[in-house]
């Protein structure tokens, strides 16, 4: 009985530490300026840069460890699109309307637009290979 709950306490503390590690390596993340290509978007100018296009939009915040992540994605994305798709960001500290008009509710939140209609959601981390896949189904 004492070896099974030494055991299961040196797992447990194994476990708090690499968790531990792991988010302090996440909230120092550093913040990435954002590509030319990609959209800075805001409750003036939303509804035109997503009407007649096929628009990429992260909703993010700069407190966001997992959004600081995406932000390197994101600019490859932004660099590879041509002018028929887009990649726009929203700062859901300066346009917290926004997020709640698409019913945003964790961060990061993409949201894939095609002619200023929602076509599909992700949230969370997403890859390139993954975001450019979709975005191609799209097209």
């Amino acid at each position: 009985m004492n070896t099974v709950l030494i055991i299961l306490a040196s797992v447990l503390a194994i476990l708090f530490i690499v968790r531990w590690i792991t988010m302090r390596k996440i909230k120092s993340t550093p913040m990435v300026d954002d590509h030319e290509n990609i959209l800075t978007l805001s409750d003036k100018n939303f509804k035109q840069q997503v009407k007649n296009r096929l628009v990429l939009v992260d909703f993010w915040a700069e407190w966001c460890a997992p959004c600081r992540l995406m932000a390197p994605t994101l600019n490859e994305i932004a660099a590879e699109f041509k002018d028929d798709a887009f990649v726009g960001k929203v700062d859901i500290q300066q346009y917290q309307s926004l997020a709640q008009i698409h019913k945003v509710r964790s961060i990061p939140t993409l949201i894939l637009f095609k002619n200023g209609k929602e076509v599909k959601r992700f949230v969370g981390v997403k890859s390139k290979e993954f975001l450019l896949k979709e975005v191609e189904k799209q097209r």
